[in-house]
C-alpha cells in the first residue's frame, strides 16, 4: 500500500517538473540582464544559476524520460547563468582597469 501511495505522481498522467527549472532559467536571464551592474548581481545570479541546473540535472539522471520537458529550461538557465556570468565577470575586468587607468593618470604627482 505505501508504494501507491509513495508513486500517486507515476498514475497521475501528469509529466514531472523538475524543482528548481524555473528559478534556474530566471536567474541566468537576471544574470545576463545585471551584468551591467558592476557585475556583482550578475555574478550572483549566474552562480545560483549553475547550482541550482546542477541539482536538476541529479534528479533528471535519476528519471530522464519524466523530467524531459522541465529539463529543457534547466539546460537554459545553465546556459543563460553561464553567459551572464561570463559578461559579469569581463564588465568587473573592465570597471577594475578602468579605476586603475583614471587613477594612475589623473595623479600628477606620479611622474616627478
Amino acid at each position: 500500500m505505501s508504494e501507491e501511495i509513495e508513486n500517486i505522481d507515476d498514475f497521475s498522467g501528469l509529466p514531472k517538473t523538475l524543482p528548481n527549472a524555473t528559478a534556474t532559467l530566471v536567474l541566468g536571464i537576471v544574470s545576463i540582464a545585471t551584468c551591467w551592474l558592476y557585475g556583482v548581481p550578475g555574478v550572483v545570479c549566474g552562480i545560483i544559476a549553475l547550482v541550482l541546473a546542477k541539482k536538476d540535472k541529479a534528479i533528471y539522471d535519476s528519471d530522464p524520460s519524466a523530467y524531459a520537458n522541465s529539463y529543457k529550461n534547466s539546460q537554459a538557465g545553465k546556459i543563460c547563468g553561464l553567459i551572464g556570468l561570463i559578461l559579469s565577470g569581463l564588465f568587473m575586468l573592465y570597471i577594475i582597469f578602468a579605476l586603475i587607468f583614471v587613477f594612475s593618470v589623473g595623479n600628477p604627482y606620479m611622474y616627478r
